[in-house]
């Protein structure tokens, strides 16, 4: 009787034993998958909503819709920070499911083309992420190579987004980016190093700072990316005198007091020809490059030694690739007899200079910084027409109707162009 008692207690206690093992385990796993409230999905305020604005009216450059946004211009606008993303990346899965990421449609068209990313940046963490927000899908490759004199808040927030995002890194080497100067170049050049590294075999990859913005959705991009045919998309052309001083003397870096730190000053010092007997061209900074022409750029001897000759220059970054893409025996290369690719030949990059507005283009509806446009909404139909892939400079502390409407314009478009593509296989 004694035994029977006692295989009873003993039973009655391992059994609770068990469900209270049970319950601890329970409780951990619901703490492990709670999500913080410290860290909310990030939400940013859709200002056309609120205000009444419809995007398709601004296209269609309606007064009272194109006057709302003038009018929001004038407000105070509440605007997320460095901080905001770095608290909602610390949940990737609710931060990817709140924005999006984990919903975008591609094409077979698209996933057989991947596209490869520079995105050399140094703060507006914010601006950063819809930059990346506007041109992401899963099968392409995005390297981030932040400033090393970025803040530590920003910092963050780039990796997170990188932790967050299987396909976007950070460089693996980083610079302390100074106006005008060779390091400007090397930025870029980091990522094109890592980038080739990456398991995505890309067809071609484009530079981005941070304020550009997508003037194409990626299955657009794609379609006429294809019809290059192997060739690469940039500015290049004969220098001017002016140009020429860039690179005809010695430049050293010197302290300015200003926002840049340091930047380049020309000396009295001459600087000997470029070698090889390479022939100099000028264009800018913006590239789309092919992956044949990024993995000669990476292995030749000739570039090798047209890099180091560049280090003492004003803004090399404006001839290394302008003058490389006439090369010959270069992959897709142009021939140095060629006409010049002016800005608004090459539709890599679309930037409004004050002093052709009316010549070239029609004038800035934004503001200037620089003789350089900021874009206003009323050039929505503008931007989204003229045929270039990619616009700058937006700034949605300044019209966030624009970064919004062009938002909302692309994911359309991709959407529904992908969709198309599919429903014709």
């Amino acid at each position: 009787m004694r035994r029977c008692v006692g295989h009873r207690k003993l039973k009655r206690t391992s059994l609770c034993l068990f469900f209270s093992v049970l319950v601890a385990f329970c409780l951990t796993i619901g703490y492990v998958n709670k999500v913080p409230e410290s860290c909310p999905p990030l939400k940013r305020p859709r200002l056309t909503e609120q205000h009444g604005i419809s995007c398709s009216d601004i296209y269609d450059m309606d007064p009272v819709a194109v006057g709302k946004s003038l009018s929001l211009r004038r407000q105070a606008v509440s605007m997320l920070d460095d901080e905001d993303i770095t608290n909602a990346t610390m949940d990737c899965r609710r931060y990817l499911a709140s924005r999006g990421f984990d919903s975008i449609r591609t094409s077979q068209l698209e996933r057989t083309f991947p596209l490869a990313y520079s995105l050399v940046v140094h703060k507006d963490a914010a601006m950063v992420e819809r930059i990346l927000w506007a041109i992401y899908v899963p099968h392409n490759s995005y390297c981030i190579h932040y400033d090393l004199k970025s803040s530590p808040e920003f910092v963050a927030a780039m990796q997170g987004l990188a932790r967050c995002l299987p396909n976007v890194f950070i460089a693996s080497k980083l610079e302390r980016v100074q106006y005008a100067s060779i390091t400007r170049l090397r930025a870029d050049l980091n990522c094109l190093s890592d980038l080739m590294e990456s398991e995505v075999k890309w067809r071609y990859v484009i530079n981005l700072c941070g304020q550009d913005f997508p003037l194409r959705s990626n299955v657009e991009l794609v379609e006429e990316l294809k019809a290059l045919k192997g060739g690469s998309m940039l500015e290049t052309a004969r220098p001017s005198p002016l140009k020429k001083q860039r690179f005809s003397f010695h430049y050293a870096l010197k302290d300015s007091g200003s926002q840049y730190h340091q930047h380049p000053v020309k000396t009295d010092q001459a600087k000997p020809p470029p070698p090889h007997g390479i022939e100099m061209f000028v264009g800018s900074a913006y590239f789309t490059l092919s992956r044949e022409f990024v993995n000669f750029v990476q292995w030749s001897p000739m570039v090798k030694d047209f890099l180091s000759w560049s280090e003492d220059t004003y803004s090399p970054d404006e001839h290394f690739w302008a003058t490389l893409i006439r090369l010959p025996g270069v992959p897709g290369a142009l021939s140095r007899s060629d006409p010049d690719v002016s800005d608004l030949a090459s539709r890599t990059r679309l930037v409004k200079w004050q002093y052709l507005e009316g010549k070239l283009y029609p004038a800035c509806s934004g503001v200037h910084v620089r003789s350089v446009c900021i874009y206003g909404a009323a050039e929505l139909r503008w931007l989204l027409n003229d045929g270039h892939w990619f616009a700058n400079k937006l700034d949605p502390r300044f019209d966030p109707v624009l970064v919004e409407c062009l938002e909302e314009k692309l994911a359309a478009r991709q959407r529904t162009l992908s969709v198309q593509l599919e429903q014709q296989l």
